[in-house]
């Protein structure tokens, strides 16, 4: 009896190892606020000529009358970014590219283009030009260490760089996963430095900020309209808790 219980144990042990080379998204639990009521741009700020509601959906877009001057931003004027889970869902055209901004600053003096600049960390929604169909790595939006950690990365940023530890996903996990020109969810949760993005239910990065000097603890939360060619964007389904 002994010897059979210690067999389901390895299997049982053997199973969930095989299992588990991906992390689920968390269940959606507890109370959150709504930063966008599905009706009008109330809370926000940004371009008034980008910016609107459309089918009960934020929709930003340039065109070649409206272009942006800059990359822009519509900010959520009525709370910031903590520690905190972020749930929400995009979907963006083929051309050019977007993000989402958490725990950033919105730049107002200085040598600004318009009166939406924001810079920090960057839930990077898609760029055409150099990783067209790879949605979630964090961007060091106006700052100076680019693609901090890319989709697919279990990484750390000490004082002397990046540190990758692990692959969570590979391309080929990738094309099957993320959505393009569809809806994509995202679940973002950051906790003092760990940042942990979650893409339509599963885990895609996990990044730990080890620098003191650069590591971001706060900030707004913002959504993107990038610079360039004409493109669109939509957000739908915004909540977010603190933690």
């Amino acid at each position: 009896m002994l010897r059979l219980t210690c067999l389901l144990l390895l299997c049982s042990t053997s199973i969930v190892v095989f299992a588990g080379d991906f992390t689920k998204a968390p269940e959606e639990s507890g109370d959150y606020t709504m930063p966008f009521n599905g009706s009008d741009l109330t809370g926000w700020d940004g371009d008034p000529a980008l910016w609107s509601v459309k089918d009960g959906v934020i929709h930003g877009e340039t065109t070649p009358e409206h272009a942006a001057q800059g990359n822009t931003f519509l900010i959520w004027k009525d709370g910031v970014t903590r520690d905190f889970e972020l749930r929400l869902s995009f979907r963006s055209n083929a051309a050019n590219n977007s993000g989402i901004q958490y725990r950033s600053r919105h730049i107002t003096d200085g040598n600004v283009r318009n009166k939406w600049v924001v810079r920090g960390y960057q839930h990077e929604i898609r760029n055409e030009l150099t990783m067209p169909n790879v949605s979630g790595f964090i961007y060091d939006e106006g700052g100076k260490r680019g693609r901090v950690c890319l989709a697919g990365e279990k990484a750390t940023w000490e004082i002397d760089g990046k540190k990758v530890l692990e692959t969570l996903i590979d391309q080929d996990g990738w094309k099957e996963l993320f959505k393009l020109d569809d809806w994509n969810h995202v679940v973002i949760i950051a906790r003092g430095n760990h940042i942990q993005h979650f893409m339509n239910g599963r885990l895609i990065l996990d990044f730990t900020d080890n620098d003191p000097d650069l590591c971001l603890k706060e900030g707004v939360l913002a959504l993107q309209l990038h610079a360039g060619k004409p493109m669109w964007v939509e957000f739908k389904e915004i909540r977010i808790k603190n933690l």
